[in-house]
């Protein structure tokens, strides 16, 4: 288990919903990937590289809502720079499974709280 924090240090993250809208192959990722377009709404379009290709095709990730913190500074990913950072939980085969709001269709760019 990580240190404990406080409230201020958890309100420092801004964690919103998103669509997917977008969805490439990263070849010249280390490990396998995809290069991820999503819109946040009023806050625009990001990009990110996610490690999601062990339990998603690009097909079932079009149109998916995501959450992601949207306040990361820009990392660097080979050719790619990667805007933002999805959120999933590692399973006992560490694989990604993407987290989502439990209700469908919520407005891009809503914010978790």
């Amino acid at each position: 288990m990580k240190p404990a924090i406080n409230f201020e240090d958890f309100s420092k993250l801004d964690i919103r919903i998103g669509t997917i809208i977008e969805i490439n192959d990263f070849p010249k990722a280390h490990k396998p990937a995809y290069q991820l377009t999503i819109d946040f709404g009023l806050i625009g379009i990001k990009k990110s590289s996610a490690q999601i290709t062990d339990l998603y095709s690009k097909e079932s990730l079009i149109n998916k809502q995501i959450l992601a913190i949207v306040n990361f500074k820009n990392k660097q990913i080979a050719n790619f720079l990667s805007e933002c950072l999805i959120l999933g939980v590692v399973n006992s085969k560490n694989q990604v499974v993407l987290l989502k709001a439990s209700k469908s269709s919520l407005k891009n760019g809503e914010q978790v709280s």
